[in-house]
């Protein structure tokens, strides 16, 4: 089997810089597992790395699709693993650098996806439905058939509410069901994990918000918004961008918009953390025993990276 390197860690824990040291000491190349990075023209709230900060090391599954089209983990899996496998063909290592548990899980664990066709007729129905009975109607609707999705869903994603209860309908089996872990995998994996104590990491991430704020996070919700993008698409609701277009359109002020933005990144760090240390075999490292994010690399790099080879 050929190595795969994954470095997983909670939002603002320091992996992008992590992976990119690394890379440079292990031939590496960097495939992100975060689904957020594959929406074109979200930077700033996305964290995503810059060109300058990439530092030459090539990164894929960034920029891939729009941020109104709609991109599954199924869809993630089939071209990250491309990406890996061409990697490997190379002579490099592929380092899988992860922040959306699932995306991440879906290649280390080897999930196995069940296709359920589209019903135009259901799916038009369901969106009249959303138009005349409002979007938590169809929230409950489907609740009621896939209680599992319907909790990882806000109610007003109404576009992936319908495609989860139009697969039911199709498979008479939840979306939650239609994928399973084989808990195999072609790879020689080496799983580390990046950690702080609490109290910094939520200080990081309030910091991290602020930057975002100073660097124009509210003139790219604008210019996505007047490009089109509504506040019910999958990429819109993401984390920044949900509490930023809510203050735009009148919602919140944005003192509580920024308070809120803080908060629920701190909540999805901490959901983050309890996915991730449910995948076994994981290296754990702190951070903040570390003079230096070189100091950590080389001791990363000195404890299993370097033993990797093609």
């Amino acid at each position: 089997m050929k190595p795969l390197l994954v470095i997983l860690g909670p939002t603002a824990v320091g992996k992008t810089a992590v992976g990119i040291q690394l890379c440079r000491k292990i031939a590496g190349e960097i495939v992100s597992g975060d689904s957020m990075l594959v929406y074109r023209e979200m930077d700033i709230g996305t964290a995503k790395p810059s060109r300058a900060e990439q530092q030459g090391i090539p990164h894929y599954m960034i920029d891939i699709v729009e941020p109104w089209e709609s991109y599954s983990v199924a869809e993630f899996q089939a071209r990250a693993t491309y990406h890996i496998e061409d990697i490997q063909a190379r002579g490099k290592i592929p380092v899988l650098l992860g922040g959306t548990g699932l995306y991440v899980r879906a290649i280390i664990e080897g999930y196995r996806f069940s296709p359920a066709g589209s019903n135009r007729a259901l799916r038009e129905q369901l969106q009249r439905e959303a138009e005349a009975c409002g979007h938590d109607f169809l929230w409950q609707k489907l609740h009621a058939c896939d209680p599992a999705t319907a909790a990882r869903l806000h109610p007003n994603d109404l576009r992936r509410i319908i495609r989860a209860i139009e697969v039911y309908h199709a498979t008479g089996r939840p979306l939650s069901q239609q994928y399973e872990a084989t808990h195999t995998t072609p790879y020689e994996l080496t799983v580390i994990g990046l950690n702080m104590p609490r109290e910094i990491l939520y200080q990081r991430i309030n910091d991290r918000v602020d930057l975002m704020l100073e660097a124009g996070l509210e003139q790219e919700v604008r210019r996505l918004l007047a490009k089109g993008c509504t506040t019910d698409l999958v990429a819109m609701n993401s984390l920044g961008y949900k509490q930023m277009a809510a203050y735009i359109q009148g919602e919140y002020e944005l003192a509580e918009a920024i308070c809120l933005m803080k908060r629920d990144t701190r909540h999805f760090a901490k959901r983050q953390l309890t996915l991730f240390k449910k995948i076994p075999g994981i290296i754990w490292y702190d951070v903040t025993q570390y003079a230096s994010v070189g100091r950590l690399v080389e001791d990363i790099y000195n404890n299993v990276a370097g033993k990797i080879c093609i």
